[in-house]
């Protein structure tokens, strides 16, 4: 299959990961990789923020406990450049995998502005409709804000949104996301990490072999 889909330039595969913050995504996404590639498909991994100039803004913002419009607005803004570099690539054939994207703002950045507007998962989404692309399939890293904040807690410094209490609130979004979305599919991220990234594995190829492409 690997072959057969790099010899004839079909169109790749739009992979997202996402989670609250120490669901293992990260970790996963790099072992998913590598399996893939071994199996000879043609990987590209990226994240979000990106590595650009409008990455790091999304990064300042963050740090800098921004409003959270100017956060939204922000990661929309890196989103809006990365969405090129991907319809590059997936014309390339590649499969790409991607650690966050727009459910990570959809889920985080409504639980910010809860307080500041009614709806916000909806204008997040009316706001990404013009640009956003849709991921072929979506992993969504399912644990307790408890047992996902005790994998972080040797980072030297957390962020803003390392908290159970807004933790909480994201995951909670994410489950409505789940409910609205066909191509999110739930993985449980409390079990080992070996045991995960099997799990992904597991759903990438068979979205591969049911890509009608």
């Amino acid at each position: 299959m690997a072959d057969e889909q790099q010899k004839t330039g079909l169109r790749g595969l739009f992979v997202t990961f996402d989670g609250i913050d120490g669901s293992g995504k990260s970790t996963a996404i790099k072992k998913v990789a590598r399996e893939l590639v071994k199996r000879g498909y043609d990987v590209l991994l990226t994240r979000e923020p990106t590595d650009s100039w409008l990455g790091d803004a999304v990064n300042r913002a963050i740090r800098e406990q921004a409003d959270p419009f100017v956060i939204a607005f922000a990661f929309m803004a890196d989103r809006a450049l990365h969405v090129n570099r991907i319809v590059k690539w997936l014309e390339e054939g590649k499969i790409v995998l991607c650690d966050r994207y727009v459910d990570s703002t959809y889920a985080y950045q409504a639980a910010h502005m809860e307080g500041f507007m009614e709806k916000p998962i909806e204008w997040l989404k009316a706001m990404h409709e013009p640009f956003a692309l849709c991921p072929d399939i979506t992993l969504l890293f399912d644990i307790s804000p408890e047992d996902a904040l005790a994998r972080v807690q040797g980072r030297e410094e957390l962020i803003m949104f390392e908290k159970v209490e807004f933790l909480s609130k994201v995951g909670q979004n994410y489950l409505l996301l789940l409910e609205d979305n066909p191509v999110m599919a739930r993985i449980d991220a409390s079990k080992s990490i070996t045991a995960v990234a099997s799990d992904c594995l597991k759903k990438i190829l068979e979205r591969i072999q049911d890509n009608p492409e």
